[in-house]
């Protein structure tokens, strides 16, 4: 676990969360309603808390080692509609409602700028 905050993450929660080396769990961010994915975040124990108590997103940046609620500096809010852990408690899937751009670089998603990979397109049988 990242050792720069206490946590105050409920046990019961804490106890479900497989965490990497880091003490980090990846975050999948979708838009409600439109089940767009906007971004992939971190977040440890304290980050999680926030997120799940104060109404809005709080990350763990592993660039700048502190915690940063996504739109205190650009004002692209994401207010939380749920939070949702997967089966094998590895990664979390939080449900917001996005204001202006989820990308660092301004655009809606994370997902548009990097570019199609060009994988193989599979058919079933």
């Amino acid at each position: 676990m990242t050792d720069h905050a206490p946590t105050g993450l409920a046990p019961a929660i804490a106890a479900r969360l497989k965490r990497d080396e880091h003490g980090l769990v990846a975050a999948i961010i979708q838009q409600h309603d439109t089940r767009e994915v906007l971004m992939l975040g971190w977040m440890d124990d304290e980050a999680l808390r926030r997120t799940l108590t104060e109404g809005r997103v709080t990350f763990w940046s592993r660039s700048r080692q502190e915690y940063w609620r996504k739109g205190d500096t650009s004002g692209h809010y994401q207010y939380v509609r749920s939070v949702s852990l997967d089966c094998d408690g590895d990664a979390l899937l939080v449900e917001v409602d996005q204001v202006g751009a989820a990308c660092h670089t301004g655009a809606r998603t994370c997902f548009l700028t990097g570019g199609d990979l060009g994988a193989a397109v599979g058919t079933r049988a």
